[in-house]
């Protein structure tokens, strides 16, 4: 597995100092003990390495794009699957290139309040990096968005992503099947279509509780075990070659919550890859 820091934050429409979180969230992992829970579940089974931060604090989406991704193939080339640490929202974009591969081979998984289709008038943002892979050519039905929250879409931003095909789970459709269903089964269906799947989880899709330093998240969101229940199978599908952690300002955080729930997923990811490269199941 392999680490890399992605501190951009210039395409924040709410602003906020997200460059800090990939240092923010190294730190808080020296605050957790390596064991999972079994008798055999240590993550120190992973190899891991980590890679730094790419420098594209200062830099537009739009100019962060080939950088980002090239580091992502780098880390690629030598790993399983890379672990981006944002950063604002608008880094899924070139982390789903950094795939490098046809974009009709590849799957997103978002874990998100909002569906991030906002026009792209105005120039790449957090806002919109779902609208803005649509229009490089990733197709709708490889999209799945799960954790859409009430009061914090359109409708017309909505009907865009119906529209285009696109597979959305509201937040309350997830607590009535749960959440380890809801993910397993959009695993199942996508891996059977696509080459690799790349995971973008905005922490906002959180309950406001256990994410305050999250501008966008609101009160009604996911717990913060739903959203490590759905990493460990993240972790654990063979598919699953990226993940990203955003939209975290650690000086909003409360307590170090949000920071502490960002490094908890990280060593639930590397878990669930322990299970990946040793071949056991965990519901």
């Amino acid at each position: 597995m392999a680490i890399l820091g992605a501190p951009i934050r210039l395409g924040s429409i709410s602003g906020g100092r997200f460059d800090l979180a990939p240092s923010a969230i190294r730190q808080a992992l020296a605050r957790y003990s390596t064991w999972y829970g079994g008798i055999a579940d240590d993550v120190r089974s992973v190899a891991a390495s980590d890679l730094g931060d790419v420098s594209i604090a200062e830099l537009r989406p739009e100019e962060a794009k080939e950088p980002l991704a090239a580091a992502v193939v780098d880390a690629l080339a030598q790993s399983d699957a890379v672990v981006i640490l944002g950063g604002d929202n608008s880094l899924t974009r070139p982390g789903v290139h950094g795939l490098e591969l046809p974009l009709d081979r590849v799957g997103l998984i978002t874990l998100d309040a909002h569906l991030d289709f906002r026009d792209l008038d105005a120039g790449l943002t957090n806002g919109n990096p779902v609208r803005a892979l649509l229009e490089d050519g990733l197709p709708g039905e490889n999209v799945t968005q799960i954790g859409i929250q009430e009061f914090a879409n359109s409708r017309k931003y909505l009907r865009d992503a119906v529209d285009a095909g696109i597979t959305w789970v509201p937040v309350d459709e997830v607590g009535a099947i749960g959440i380890a269903q809801v993910v397993q089964e959009r695993l199942e269906d996508l891996g059977e279509r696509v080459d690799a799947i790349y995971v973008d989880l905005d922490l906002d899709v959180l309950d406001r509780a256990f994410a305050p330093a999250c501008p966008g998240s609101r009160p009604g969101g996911l717990q913060s075990r739903e959203v490590m229940r759905a990493v460990r199978h993240f972790g654990h599908h063979p598919s699953v070659r990226a993940i990203d952690l955003v939209e975290v300002d650690p000086e909003r955080d409360v307590a170090d919550i949000t920071v502490l729930t960002a490094a908890a997923c990280l060593l639930v990811f590397a878990a669930g890859m322990a299970d990946r490269l040793g071949g056991s199941e965990r519901g």
